[in-house]
């Protein structure tokens, strides 16, 4: 019998999957919990796939105990030694609420963790609102704070760091992504980002009184 008629659905079907994978990958985060078929199919050709996505000057990032990947262009050596590529995955430039945010439900996702509570950080929106009240000066209008945290954790989930729960649209569930943009050297310089947070916002609330 020749060996190829021996061949295994996997094995057959292995480009297929790769392509399908690496499709989904550029549109955005692979999510163990919500496609495991996809994901187990990832665990089995994550070899192929970084083979695959480094021909773009692309990197793949899997965090397997977490339960997800996503892609990133690769930067540090290839531009220092002037091999530059054009960029499949853009930089953002993050305005100031989504920054400031975006600190605050990272170092909450990280108290959680530290708590040993449930792997799953879900807050309400009035909860997020009190995280942002101490940034933004007394007495500021009740609805166009609630208004700014609305659109700021659009903007959020619109990036995926976090989302909305179906039928309880004021509750977001903070998804732990997050750790791989916010990383533990950022954390630590923490308190020193908000200080700089909190100048920002006073020099805005004096321009606009101004």
């Amino acid at each position: 019998m020749n060996p190829s008629d021996t061949q295994t659905p996997r094995s057959i079907n292995a480009p297929q999957e790769l392509s399908q994978i690496v499709v989904t990958l550029l549109k955005g985060v692979i999510y163990q919990e919500e496609s495991l078929t996809l994901w187990s199919a990832l665990l089995n050709l994550q070899a192929a796939v970084r083979d695959y996505v480094a021909v773009m000057g692309l990197e793949l990032i899997l965090d397997e105990a977490e339960g997800y990947a996503f892609l990133r262009s690769r930067t540090a050596d290839d531009e220092e030694n002037g091999n530059v590529m054009p960029r499949l995955v853009a930089r953002r430039q993050l305005s100031y609420p989504v920054s400031l945010l975006l600190a605050l439900l990272r170092k909450k996702l990280a108290e959680s963790d530290a708590g040993g509570g449930d792997t799953r950080l879900i807050l309400s929106r009035d909860e997020v609102v009190e995280l942002v009240r101490i940034f933004l000066p007394a007495g500021s209008n009740e609805v166009k704070l609630i208004d700014q945290v609305d659109a700021t954790l659009n903007k959020i989930a619109e990036l995926g760091f976090v989302r909305r729960l179906r039928g309880e649209k004021q509750m977001i569930e903070v998804r732990r992504i997050i750790k791989a943009f916010v990383d533990a050297q950022w954390l630590a310089d923490f308190d020193r980002r908000l200080d700089e947070y909190r100048q920002l916002a006073g020099q805005s609330t004096e321009e606009e009184n101004g």
